[in-house]
């Protein structure tokens, strides 16, 4: 099983439509089975053109073109977390090429006013898998040492969702620093999930994030911050960062990152 986790920073980056269809045509070339994306933005003043989705939802385009690679059997959940830079409906989305059979949304912030940039939702999907149930959560989490919305908190809440008793992964970025001790990705570890970048047979330095980013605007350190985590040990072929221009060219301000399950 093949994953993919990327903050798409939509509708931000310069030659957007271009990193779209860079996107679709890397999807197409690696066939992943489950993709998790955070920022995931649609803008305010469009009509729907079915359930909660716009025309120019980011998920939705890329389906689109998808589909004009000849790539059909994607399908997506997507919800709303909060508003965006004043003019978007920003949330999170996860994308299977399997069966869906139950969607998640849930907020996990303290507070649930969407026009408050800190509220938080999670967006996730229980896929049929070999005629396994398998779930898959797209997470976009808040800062360790934030005291409005700690992200202690936001764990805590998101496991209080999850089913313990069948796999599951969570996917997205954490915004906490995985070289930090004592802090939110040690938390995380402590709650008996197991980090796939640890458990790859091979896998690069695994840094997602370089320098000033939305925020980290002062940030000068390299940052492992976008992670695949699970709740079961695993057998990964590998963990490697994506769209870092190593590993294919830079599409968002954070880089993504892939890995192959072998054992499910």
């Amino acid at each position: 099983m093949k994953l993919l986790t990327l903050n798409c920073h939509s509708w931000q980056e310069e030659h957007q439509m271009e990193k779209i269809r860079y996107l679709a045509q890397t999807i197409k070339e690696k066939s992943y089975d489950v993709i998790a994306l955070q920022e995931v933005s649609q803008p305010i003043d469009e009509e729907y053109i079915y359930d909660n989705i716009k025309e120019n939802n980011f998920a939705f385009v890329l389906l689109q073109e998808l589909k004009n690679l000849g790539v059909y059997e994607y399908s997506f959940v997507w919800d709303l977390s909060h508003i965006g830079y004043e003019i978007y409906e920003e949330g999170l989305a996860i994308l299977t090429k399997h069966p869906i059979i139950e969607d998640h949304l849930f907020f996990v912030s303290r507070g649930t006013d969407i026009n408050y940039w800190k509220t938080r939702k999670i967006v996730g999907a229980t896929i049929n898998y070999n005629n396994k149930p398998i779930s898959f959560y797209s997470c976009h989490m808040g800062w360790w040492q934030d005291e409005e919305e700690p992200f202690k908190n936001q764990i805590d809440t998101l496991f209080q969702h999850v089913n313990k008793d069948e796999l599951f992964f969570l996917m997205g970025d954490f915004n906490n620093n995985a070289f930090l001790k004592g802090e939110g990705y040690e938390y995380v570890l402590s709650q008996g999930l197991y980090d796939t970048y640890h458990l790859a047979d091979e896998k690069d330095e695994g840094i997602t994030v370089k320098g000033k980013i939305a925020g980290w605007s002062d940030n000068k350190q390299d940052l492992r911050i976008d992670l695949i985590l699970t709740n079961q040990l695993a057998q990964v072929k590998y963990s490697k960062v994506i769209f870092n221009d190593i590993n294919k060219l830079v599409v968002s301000d954070h880089f993504g990152v892939e890995t192959e399950i072998t054992n499910i």
